[in-house]
């Protein structure tokens, strides 16, 4: 374990914005508005916000909404140069705990049909593609994959 990089992954808050905000900017050709990100570190009812760091540098970050039995995953996002370090895992793993705790039955999201890598990640949580929304990106008129994860389905 020597020279790694410990990864802690905890609450989004309000002075994390700034530097959240960069990465999305520079990942994302439609980047949420900041106020989206000031709105939903306030509200604690249903949104789960969080930020990967390390060594206390915010490295990616992740938002999703619990509503009833589901988490709805609204943004998974690693800094570019840190993006095939295991940061989106460790995020996933995150949401997955979380979701456990919670009692959620399923996980839903919607990611860009090309987005390779990251439906590669979803797959590997369990992930299935159950539907397609035509033109759901604005900005390119990309589809998007509807992905579905189903919890506690385990046998013993």
């Amino acid at each position: 374990m020597t020279g790694e990089k410990a990864l802690v992954i905890r609450k989004m808050r309000e002075d994390d914005i700034d530097e959240v905000y960069r990465i999305e900017e520079d990942l994302f050709p439609l980047p949420w508005p900041r106020r989206s990100f000031v709105f939903e570190v306030g509200n604690t009812r249903t949104t789960y916000a969080v930020v990967a760091t390390e060594k206390d540098v915010i490295i990616g970050y992740a938002i999703g909404w619990f509503v009833e039995d589901e988490l709805h995953i609204g943004n998974i996002a690693v800094r570019r140069d840190r993006q095939g370090a295991g940061i989106g895992s460790g995020l996933m793993d995150d949401f997955m705990r979380e979701a456990s705790t919670r009692e959620a039955t399923y996980i839903t999201l919607e990611v860009r049909a090309s987005n390779v890598k990251a439906i590669s990640l979803y797959r590997r949580y369990g992930f299935k593609g159950v539907a397609i929304r035509r033109n759901y990106y604005t900005d390119s008129g990309e589809d998007a994959l509807v992905m579905l994860a189903e919890l506690g389905e385990e046998e013993d």
